[in-house]
């Protein structure tokens, strides 16, 4: 039975908080299930699409849902009738109920999910953006709706192969996932409260009211103090000084936010990552923005001062913007040489192309890594799976004991079914429509091979450590060599392989959410495939609803001011599709290109895990080389753009004194109530956000204006050109 049920699971952290019972009869995948999770997925999908294309992006995760539901579930149970209703014409054989008793912590988990899949991005929505939008084209709906559909779904595949390694070995555990679990057992189990203290759900819901109430101070009344840049405040003429200062356009040094989006609004919540992460990505992101940086601008390397210091954007030798419509064909679609070698090479600022750079080094560390540190665990588990004997009791950990003793697994003929379908549907969507993607299939079926391959090792880096180097710049980077001057066969082959491989660990992450919360495997597996095609769908129809009905979207010169419609993430995904697709890396990072050096850091990446590797073994006693672990440290060193300087400095800030001052100091405290800090404070950005945009912003009323009404901090002269000869609009003749 359960009661001698030994918990030998080897991380301190998952003993501490994953439950050891288990109780098979709890419903699962019920009509409430369905209901509830069906309407958040549905909400969920349409408020994140919405936000995408204005200002101040906000996006809502599943903290919302899973507080929500609680309640509406539990009414559900109270009111709804409980006798069965027999489905017609199965002679009475098959019936369901609307009401199976209480409401579960299962079904909870399982809603939760369900939302998870609306609340994640559709990438694909962004190429349809910037062909209509930015490149002013039309493309076939229905060549858009698909293209939407089989990106997201295409992971599953890759999920379903994978999941012996990344779900049931134990030392897989998928660190974001327990501040789930700690908020589903404060919401669900009877907690005695301690003596002058409080429970964990007291806690969580004096934590949201008091995140939403102070919210509105800076998404509204006073939105200058979610990024406060000193150095700025104090040198006005200076640009030198504000690009030193500035939070946002710079370096943000003595720059900081009173704004939990400031603080967890790109890189993720600090409070659930554990203190080794964050002092490797802090370390990183310091060496690149405090010293590379700095010096390659300074010393003028590529001539740097023409651009601004901290830009996303392409500009001409001359320092002005990329006009792009001189070296594109606008009846092919495709690059104009002959004009391209008359007008200019194309240039970034130097902080965006030392971010290239790092991003090759970081996705080879990856491999590198993983291959030295896990790579012994992984072929045994391999040769474990190919002699397909029972594997013996002391390789797996309570968790998967339980899940294997008490439900039936998903066969894996049903991925390689969904494998069959969805890539058939990819083709056709590359082929068919007078091939308006531009994308051949062998270009499909390579970027498909390339997420699959990187799968497993970047499972392990995310599974391990809460952060996830993705596979859009070496995408992009090897179809840009193979088939240049095509800017959508460029994003289109981009996107099937990054947001493959991304999809699949979002899979994988769920199961094992799944796993730690005893969720039958099977329910899951519905829950998740209806979530995926439920969320696509109604991105999929917001945003062909705003991108044909918004006059001027995302078109920042023509819009009326103060307009909120600007597109930030489309702005960075138009110029890498300008950069790979209609240039090409060939004229970038090639022997044609301003950059070739950067091709260095693939070897860097490949050979710095060695070096850190060797020096462990060499002095096993040293802490400091212990805790050293190169992809994050590269993770942390690309990581600006689209995210600030103020906001890494924020970030890295309160995880350290959350996941190490206090974690050392009042580790009591840390493990009752620091993921309900967590969850709290997200959640009540989340509702306050929701809450000013549907009641004040869907009308256009902005907060009162004054001199702190403004969300800027006020370094105009950071992104100023320093070189002698450039003149740029506001900025002083240097």
């Amino acid at each position: 039975g359960d009661e001698e049920e030994v918990n030998d699971h080897p991380i301190e952290e998952v003993r501490n908080t994953v439950p050891i019972t288990d109780d098979p009869s709890e419903p699962c995948l019920t009509f409430r299930t369905w209901v509830l999770g069906m309407s958040s997925c549905v909400m969920l999908a349409f408020v994140n699409e919405f936000f995408k294309y204005r200002f101040s992006q906000l996006s809502i995760g599943t903290v919302l849902v899973q507080i929500a539901s609680l309640p509406i579930g539990r009414l559900m149970a109270s009111t709804l009738p409980e006798q069965p209703i027999r489905v017609p014409l199965t002679g009475g054989r098959w019936y369901f109920s609307l009401n199976p008793g209480p409401f579960s912590l299962k079904e909870h988990c399982l809603i939760t999910i369900f939302a998870g899949a609306g609340s994640s991005t559709v990438y694909a929505l962004n190429i349809i953006a910037i062909v209509k939008v930015f490149y002013k084209r039309q493309i076939n709906p229905y060549a858009a709706m698909l293209l939407a559909q089989t990106t997201q779904l295409l992971g599953y595949e890759w999920a379903g192969l994978f999941r012996k390694f990344l779900v049931d070995s134990a030392y897989m555990w998928w660190p974001i996932n327990l501040v789930q679990v700690t908020l589903f057992r404060a919401m669900h189990e009877e907690e005695k409260r301690p003596r002058g203290g409080l429970t964990r759900l007291q806690f969580f819901i004096i934590v949201m009211i008091c995140s939403f109430a102070y919210y509105l101070i800076p998404s509204y009344l006073f939105p200058t103090i979610s990024t406060v840049s000193v150095l700025c405040l104090v040198y006005k003429d200076s640009v030198t000084a504000q690009q030193i200062g500035s939070g946002l356009k710079g370096l943000g040094v003595g720059s900081f936010g009173l704004d939990w989006n400031t603080v967890a609004g790109f890189l993720g919540n600090p409070l659930a990552s554990p203190a080794f992460t964050i002092v490797n990505v802090m370390a990183g992101f310091a060496i690149s923005t405090y010293i590379a940086v700095p010096l390659l601008y300074w010393t003028n390397t590529y001539n740097a001062m023409r651009f601004p210091l901290v830009s996303p954007h392409v500009y001409d030798d001359a320092g002005g913007p990329y006009d792009t419509n001189r070296v594109l064909d606008p009846k092919t679609f495709a690059l104009n040489l002959k004009e391209y070698n008359a007008y200019s090479r194309i240039n970034v600022s130097v902080l965006f192309a030392i971010n290239y750079g790092i991003s090759f080094a970081s996705l080879m560390s990856t491999l590198s890594h993983v291959a030295l540190y896990h790579g012994k665990e992984i072929r045994d588990l391999c040769r474990k799976a190919t002699a397909g004997k029972a594997e013996g009791g002391k390789e797996q950990d309570v968790h998967t004991r339980i899940m294997k003793r008490n439900y039936k697994p998903v066969p894996q003929w049903w991925f390689h079914l969904m494998l069959v379908i969805v890539l058939a549907l990819s083709l056709f969507t590359c082929e068919g429509f007078g091939r308006q993607l531009q994308l051949p299939y062998w270009g499909l079926l390579l970027t498909c091979a390339i997420a699959f391959s990187f799968t497993l090792p970047i499972g392990v880096i995310s599974a391990t450590t809460n952060m996830q180097p993705g596979l859009n710049v070496i995408t992009e980077l090897i179809i840009g060599y193979l088939y240049p001057g095509k800017p959508l066969a460029n994003v289109v082959f981009k996107t099937y392989g990054f947001i493959s491989m991304g999809q699949a660990l979002s899979f994988v992450s769920d199961f094992k959410l799944g796993h730690y919360m005893k969720i039958p495997p099977r329910s899951m597996f519905f829950a998740q495939l209806a979530g995926t095609l439920t969320a696509s769908t109604m991105h999929f129809a917001t945003a062909w609803w705003l991108l044909t009905t918004v006059k001027d979207i995302c078109d920042v010169e023509n819009l009326p001011a103060g307009s909120p419609w600007t597109c930030p993430g489309d702005d960075v995904f138009y110029n890498a599709s300008i950069i790979w697709g209609v240039v090409g890396p060939l004229r970038m990072f090639g022997r044609l290109g301003n950059y070739w050096q950067m091709n260095y850091f693939f070897l860097v990446g490949l050979l710095a895990p060695v070096l850190a590797w060797l020096l462990q073994r060499a002095y096993p006693r040293s802490h400091v080389l212990r805790g050293v672990n190169l992809p994050l440290i590269f993770a942390g060193a690309s990581g600006l753009l689209p995210a600030r300087s103020v906001n890494f400095l924020m970030w890295g800030l309160v995880g350290f004194l959350f996941n190490h001052v206090v974690y050392r100091q009042h580790k009591a405290w840390w493990m009752r109530y620091n993921y309900v800090l967590a969850a709290g404070l997200d959640a009540g950005v989340a509702f306050m956000g929701v809450l000013t945009f549907v009641a004040l912003g869907y009308f256009d009323v902005y907060g009162p204006r004054w001199w702190g009404g403004v969300a800027d901090d006020r370094c105009d002269l950071a992104t100023c050109p320093t070189a002698p000869e450039v003149v740029a609009k506001g900025c002083p003749v240097v």
